[in-house]
Order: C-alpha cells, then sequence, then structure tokens
C-alpha cells in the first residue's frame, strides 16, 4: 500500500515540476468555454471561439498570468569569468627518484578458493 501511494506521489510530484497542472487547468478552462460557447451557438462555432485567441475566459487568463510570474527567477544567473593565475613559461616535469613497475597479476582470481557445486543447484528451475 505504501509502495502504491509513493509511487503516486512521486509522479504527481514530478507531473507538477514538468508543468502538467497548467496542462490540466486549461483543458478544464477549454472544456468550460466550449460548454458556454455551445449554448447560444453550433458546436463548430464554439469550438473555433473557444481556440481563435480572441475570447478567452477569466480562468485562461489567470492561467496565462500565473505562467508569466512563474518563469520568474528570484535569483538572477551571474556568470563568471574563470580566472587562472598565470604560470611560469618554462614548465618542467620531473621523474621520481625512485620508480618501480608493478607485476601484472590478477589478485583476485588467487583469492577465490572455492570450487562450484557439483550439481549444479535445482530450486531456481522447480
Amino acid at each position: 500500500m505504501f509502495i502504491r501511494l509513493g509511487k503516486v506521489a512521486v509522479a504527481v510530484a514530478l507531473a507538477t515540476t514538468l508543468g502538467a497542472h497548467w496542462a490540466l487547468l486549461q483543458s478544464v478552462a477549454w472544456m468550460g468555454m466550449v460548454v458556454a460557447y455551445s449554448e447560444h451557438a453550433s458546436f463548430k462555432e464554439a469550438l473555433v471561439q473557444t481556440f481563435d485567441g480572441k475570447h478567452p475566459c477569466c480562468l485562461c487568463k489567470a492561467i496565462t498570468a500565473a505562467k508569466k510570474s512563474e518563469k520568474k527567477n528570484e535569483f538572477p544567473l551571474q556568470k563568471q569569468k574563470l580566472e587562472f593565475p598565470p604560470i611560469k613559461q618554462n614548465f618542467v616535469l620531473i621523474a621520481p627518484s625512485r620508480f618501480e613497475l608493478m607485476p601484472l597479476t590478477n589478485m583476485f582470481a588467487d583469492s577465490i578458493s572455492q570450487s562450484p557445486l557439483l550439481p549444479p543447484p535445482r530450486g531456481c528451475f522447480v
């Protein structure tokens, strides 16, 4: 039960961050506009009035205003130029005084001392 509730909460949070709540509200506004406009005109004319952009309802205006206010950043981004300290022109790499190559051995394979079980376990095939 709690796992399903957690998954639903994550899905709702993701939908909210992506702006799906505005799409849902806009769909509700459009349905209300189609119903309201179809009372006075044909269904085709109601659809045209709904989606032409010249006849927004109060909910459409509120959604547009809320979207614009949401997009404003509280903290403007400040780009900073990276500055590095000047380096000397004659940069030289010096090898260490004591240098040894380590032998290439597979240390992991040597540490396994158990042999495989014979015959293979049948518990997963039942």
